[in-house]
């Protein structure tokens, strides 16, 4: 397949085919003005002369006399012809240039008017205008025609043309090379952004396109561009704290495994000794699982998450089963549980179950002894908000806006995890569910309580449910 023509390219041919079209109309325009001006010019010679010819008749005392003055007043004009005939169509004389005026005579007399006749004989091209004219005394008026040679403009005007041919395609020629240099210079800003994109790598994503340097047509695309360049190192950047984090959240427990297999076959081991060891492992590859089956749960929602099913849910239903759940934990670690609200939102069931249970184990996580911790359901404008409440140490202003990013964690109070729980997944789990219902996820802290705020759409009883 042909490569397309460059943009370069493109607009040289597009304003050499512009001027060469425009040169070629006002060249035939003015070919045309010039062959009107000399058709007017030889309308008026014509008339000037039909006129000279009625003024002789007036002053001639008889038609041989008139016939006279007229061989007399036409002798020197090689390129006029005139020939007078009676009213009955006898030729009574004839004058001027001999081809002419024997052309001229052969023909019947002329039909009178005041319009200007074209002739063409050979490559010859003629003009004529033919009239009556008073005979001198009382006779019958007489028959004039007068014609002229008009080869010479013929030839001007073939001159003329040929002039004009070569000025549009000189003039053409030049628009095309004016026309690349002003597509060059256009071009430029067009070209440093090529140059600049040329050095975009895995290294250097921050380089960005001027905008303030390229003309306002292309300042759009330039500013497009840098919001892209934006998003892409902002995803690289992710992609490489995910790998980081990825390599980190599972090189503890594979050193477990790995630590735990290798004393356990150091030396022989009783078979209660023996099943110690594999519990110990099966509890490190259920971390390992559930720390894949997070990231795979992620993957998914970073490319839209789907819901499997879709139905009613009564959120009052599902945070009373998880707090009974949850009810034996809270007891042991001296916290209470308290709901409040009810309301009904369309999704899937299990996934709202478990982004609320993430909250609530969440809460349970950071929340001290003999503290309360509060589950709401309460209406919005825009729909439903399910709000978990607890007290306990408060999220600093700088970490509350990464809370729902993966691995992430807040440091001292909120980092260690001396039970052993959670990955830094639950909470970007949770927004993820959240987004895919429709809904948002955010988070408050102050005051010495942190709520968790999931926002979702009402469900519409009138709806469809899949």
């Amino acid at each position: 397949m042909s490569r397309p023509l460059s943009l370069t390219t493109r607009l040289t041919v597009l304003f050499a085919i512009i001027a060469s079209l425009s040169l070629a109309a006002l060249g035939g325009v003015t070919l045309l003005a010039v062959a009107r001006h000399f058709e007017a010019q030889d309308h008026d010679l014509l008339s000037g002369k039909m006129q000279l010819a009625r003024q002789l008749a007036a002053g001639a005392g008889s038609s041989a006399a008139l016939a006279q003055q007229l061989r007399v007043v036409f002798a020197g004009h090689q390129d006029m012809a005139v020939v007078l005939w009676s009213s009955d169509g006898r030729l009574l004389m004839r004058a001027g240039d001999g081809a002419l005026t024997q052309l001229l005579a052969s023909t019947a007399p002329p039909d009178t008017g005041p319009a200007m006749r074209n002739w063409q004989w050979g490559n010859r091209h003629f003009r004529s205008v033919a009239s009556t004219i008073p005979a001198p005394g009382t006779g019958q008026p007489l028959r004039l025609a007068i014609m002229v040679d008009v080869d010479h403009h013929d030839a001007f005007l073939a001159d003329f043309g040929k002039a004009l041919a070569v000025y549009v395609a000189l003039a053409a020629l030049a628009s095309a090379g004016l026309g690349w240099l002003a597509a060059r210079r256009g071009l430029q800003p067009l070209y440093a952004m090529e140059r600049r994109a040329a050095h975009v790598g895995a290294g250097q994503l921050d380089v960005r396109m001027p905008v303030d340097a390229v003309p306002a047509e292309m300042a759009q695309l330039a500013l497009s561009l840098n919001q892209m360049l934006s998003r892409l190192e902002e995803a690289f950047r992710r992609l490489s704290d995910f790998s980081s984090d990825i390599a980190h959240e599972l090189r503890t427990p594979l050193s477990n495994l790995m630590t735990q297999t290798q004393v356990a076959l150091s030396q022989t081991r009783t078979a209660e000794q023996y099943r110690e060891t594999l519990a110990s492992n099966a509890e490190e590859c259920d971390r390992l699982t559930r720390t894949v089956s997070d990231m795979l749960f992620l993957a998914k929602a970073e490319h839209g998450l789907t819901l499997p099913s879709r139905e009613h849910i009564a959120l009052e239903r599902e945070i009373s089963a998880l707090l009974e759940f949850y009810e034996a934990l809270a007891e042991d670690r001296q916290v209470s549980l308290r709901t409040t609200g009810a309301g009904t939102i369309c999704g899937d069931r299990l996934m709202i179950r478990r982004a609320i249970g993430n909250l609530l184990s969440n809460a349970l996580r950071h929340t001290p002894a003999g503290g309360t911790i509060e589950v709401a359901v309460a209406r919005t404008a825009t729909g439903l908000r399910l709000y978990v409440d607890n007290p306990g140490p408060e999220i600093g202003a700088d970490a509350l806006p990464h809370v729902f990013e993966r691995f992430y964690r807040v440091e001292k109070d909120r980092s260690h995890r001396a039970d052993g729980e959670g990955a830094g997944l639950g909470l970007a789990i949770t927004q993820a569910i959240a987004l895919a219902h429709g809904g948002t996820a955010s988070a408050t802290s102050g005051a010495g309580r942190t709520c968790f705020s999931l926002d979702f759409p009402a469900a519409d009883s009138s709806n469809k449910i899949a």
